[in-house]
């Protein structure tokens, strides 16, 4: 694994305009998976999936877009973290009560502490409670 991924970033893909500040670093992390892979928790495809569902009921996207986003991500190297809920009453709750995080921004930065691994998101409150725990960001460059 290269990452954490957060589903800020990793929707930008299929909806690039909800961000427009956001698409270089979506972008950059889209490269890494295609070189290395991303960690994600457990609750990352349910939050994908609703994000795919709202778009395509709010017209915003097409069915064939969204199949076709499914289609990339099926295509990455996302690994789907099987201990998110083992951790989520103890060390993510923490986390979420430490840094003012709703909990399911607080599972990406427990997953980045527990994976040492790198975090990439666009979403700012998780930007400064990364960089207070000491867990690298990934950085558009």
């Amino acid at each position: 694994m290269s990452l954490v991924l957060d589903n800020s970033v990793a929707m930008l893909w299929l909806l690039p305009q909800s961000n427009p500040a956001g698409i270089g670093l979506a972008e950059q992390v889209l490269a890494l998976l295609q070189k290395g892979g991303a960690c994600v928790p457990s609750l990352w495809s349910l939050e994908a999936s609703n994000v795919i569902s709202k778009s395509q009921r709010l017209g915003r996207i097409t069915q064939a877009q969204a199949s076709a986003f499914v289609s990339l991500l099926d295509a990455l190297s996302i690994s789907i973290d099987i201990n998110t809920a083992q951790h989520a009453l103890h060390a993510t709750l923490d986390l979420a009560r430490q840094f003012g995080l709703s909990a399911y921004d607080a599972a990406y930065l427990e997953l980045a502490l527990r994976e040492n691994l790198p975090l990439a998101t666009l979403d700012k409150q998780l930007q400064a409670a990364a960089r207070e725990a000491g867990v690298e960001l990934i950085a558009y460059r």
